[in-house]
């Protein structure tokens, strides 16, 4: 029973060099001398396979006890360093606990987000769905359909992002290289979705469609060539000019101030006729001139018109039984009236100190 002997010696050496480890290094070093791959009891456990099978039951329960032994001294002397260390810290580093603590900085939604949402509580408010649409188009949604003519500029790429189509199969429309450039594109209005909505419901519509637009502009105080519109499209039996006006003069409104007067401006727009933009009175002055509104008294915020029978014909509605009017509204432009920023790129530049201000 020579190896029993060797066991108890093997016991008190583990308890003494476990009780030596006065820190946490010493420590891990007698957990690997003891319990590692090459540790003197895994090597004892391994050689119970040589011992003879009358003697293994007795020595292997005693090897069993003794690494027992050593794994629960280990953990007890681990806590104990670390409650000491605890220790040690506290009484070196006090802490007043009556002292408030480092609140965490908690962000809110960007002003273009607030906008966003506010126009489209506005207009849910009075029964509208809101919709989605692609931001990559092809020229038929965001030209043909809308009734806009070959030849018009707008078609240009110096108006529009353009993006070669290299799918396989890909079948083009007719006007693909009218203008030499790819039928794929980053859309410049959100009117193309009036085209994806109506092709997809059957009217009565109302519903508003939010969404980011690109058009190759060089940023300045006036322009982005990244920015938001809010697309309005109304479709049902019935409806005329003055079903649009008093949705508008309801959202100026609720937007600018009630006190705010509307002028609704003749304009063209392929896509509606007639079409108009819309204009509040000046804030700054209440109407009467200044340099804000170039002494006219008035602010332009939206596009508008009664929608062409030919954009219905092409998704399939027909304008005999059904109007319909549109509108698209610049978040931007409408966040700018609203705060008097004199310039569009510091909604962009991420500046905390203008963003934290609303």
């Amino acid at each position: 029973m020579g190896l029993i002997d060797d066991l108890d010696a093997l016991q008190a050496r583990a308890q003494e060099m476990i009780a030596a480890s006065t820190d946490a290094k010493k420590l891990e070093e007698a957990r690997v001398a003891l319990l590692g791959r090459k540790g003197e009891i895994t090597q004892i456990m391994h050689m119970m396979g040589k011992v003879a099978p009358e003697e293994r039951p007795v020595l292997g329960k005693r090897a069993n006890e003794l690494r027992r032994m050593a794994e629960s001294l280990i953990e007890h002397a681990a806590g104990d360093l670390k409650r000491q260390a605890m220790r040690e810290l506290m009484a070196t580093e006090s802490v007043d606990v009556t002292l408030p603590g480092a609140r965490p900085t908690i962000g809110h939604a960007h002003l273009i987000n607030q906008i966003k949402e506010e126009i489209e509580d506005v207009f849910c408010g009075i029964g509208y769905t809101v919709e989605s649409g692609p931001q990559v188009e092809t020229s038929y949604y965001n030209f043909t359909a809308l009734n806009a003519p070959m030849d018009h500029p707008s078609r240009s790429a110096r108006d529009t992002f353009y993006v070669v189509d290299n799918a396989p199969g890909s079948v083009a429309h007719p006007e693909q290289h009218a203008h030499g450039e790819s039928d794929v594109l980053l859309r410049t209005q959100t009117s193309g979705a009036q085209i994806h909505i109506m092709e997809h419901q059957k009217p009565p519509i109302y519903a508003i469609v939010p969404g980011t637009v690109y058009r190759p502009d060089t940023a300045d105080a006036c322009h982005l060539p990244q920015f938001n519109q809010v697309e309005g499209i109304v479709v049902d039996e019935g409806i005329t000019f003055g079903d649009l006006k008093g949705t508008l003069d309801y959202f100026a409104r609720a937007m600018f101030g009630e006190d705010r007067q509307t002028r609704y401006r003749p304009h063209f727009f392929p896509f509606t006729e007639p079409s108009c933009e819309l204009d509040v009175s000046c804030h700054v002055c209440g109407g009467k001139g200044c340099s804000f509104c170039k002494h006219s008294g008035w602010i332009e915020i939206l596009g508008c018109g009664m929608i062409d029978p030919n954009v219905l014909i092409n998704c399939g509605v027909d304008p005999d039984r059904y109007t319909g009017f549109a509108f698209g509204i610049g978040v931007e432009r409408v966040a700018a009236l609203r705060y008097d920023l004199p310039d569009l790129r510091t909604l962009m530049t991420g500046d905390m100190r203008f963003l934290e201000q609303f």
